[in-house]
């Protein structure tokens, strides 16, 4: 081989290995995030939200200009409607499937989040057949038949419909589907996306603290005024979701440039296994036969599902 083949394949085993660092960083941050979130208990998820869409809006256009340059940052929002309206769309629904995410995971559903960011490459699959017309491979038709019958056990042993997971899935699929055609920078989409939001929450944040039933009057219970809790160390932390959000997305979004996408997929599966073990065994949320049946039924689909693209991959 010659000297500049040995650079390049040196070269190449390096970006991998940047990019399988970003991304193991990334899924374990987003698998052990539940106990940050945990963490802030007992305030409400509700002004929990409100905080992270506040925090998340400064430190992305924070990272924005940093990256990419003040006026790069703020040039689409003046020269480009249609996609002003595209990142509306995307903001409200990434917002709301974290939204109920932070709101399961203090509600004591950590596992059937698990389930849901599970299903979400299935349901992504749909959404592809569906919206973009893409054909199913064998694998694949075989993983969203196991998905649905891992969806059956649940709704047939509960008697009720797991609208938890279907509604992180359902909402970060649609997100997936029309982030599809967005190119706008990951940071940078990241910052508009909480932009058109920020009034909105910074308003009702100004509310409900005015009113005393927002997170400073929650972190100085039993303190002597509103100062103690503003350097509390639950407030603190509150004012770290803005970072806690931003930088398993960053990996993720560094992750994506350097892996293939098979290799990217794989290890997005870490960080739901990571919570649900610690649904289990730390929350000691229950887990019983019908739940442990429909994982099983997922898993096997998700295993169909990394067969085939590892194929197709190959191919």
């Amino acid at each position: 081989m010659t000297e500049t083949g040995n650079r390049r394949q040196l070269n190449d085993r390096k970006t991998y290995r940047q990019g399988l660092a970003a991304a193991l960083g990334c899924s374990t941050l987003w698998g052990l995030i539940p106990i940050y979130w945990q963490s802030l208990r007992p305030i409400n998820s509700e002004v929990i939200i409100l905080y992270r869409i506040v925090m998340m809006a400064i430190v992305c256009f924070i990272g924005s200009v940093i990256f990419y340059g003040f006026k790069e940052t703020i040039k689409p929002l003046i020269s480009d409607k249609k996609l002003i309206l595209t990142h509306i769309a995307t903001g409200i629904l990434i917002t709301a499937n974290w939204s109920l995410y932070i709101w399961a995971v203090n509600a004591n559903f950590v596992i059937q989040t698990c389930m849901g960011y599970f299903l979400e490459p299935l349901v992504v699959c749909a959404f592809g057949v569906v919206i973009f017309k893409e054909k199913l491979n064998k694998s694949k038709k075989a993983a969203l038949i196991m998905a649905l019958l891992g969806l059956g056990v649940m709704v047939a042993g509960y008697k009720e419909i797991p609208l938890i997971a279907l509604g992180l899935a359902g909402t970060f699929s649609v997100y997936a589907a029309i982030k599809k055609n967005v190119k706008t920078k990951p940071m940078q989409s990241l910052f508009y996306e909480t932009l058109f939001l920020l009034p909105i929450a910074l308003l009702l944040i100004v509310r409900m603290e005015t009113a005393g039933n927002g997170a400073l009057a929650v972190c100085s219970a039993g303190g002597a005024s509103l100062l103690s809790g503003l350097f509390s160390v639950k407030f603190l932390l509150l004012l770290l979701s803005g970072l806690f959000t931003a930088i398993p997305l960053g990996l993720f979004s560094l992750a994506a440039t350097k892996l293939p996408l098979v290799t990217l997929g794989l290890t997005e599966y870490m960080s739901p296994s990571l919570s649900l073990i610690l649904g289990i065994f730390l929350f000691k949320e229950p887990f019983d036969s019908i739940q442990f049946t429909a994982f099983v039924l997922i898993w096997i689909g998700l295993s169909f599902f990394t067969y085939g693209e590892v194929k197709d991959d190959r191919r």
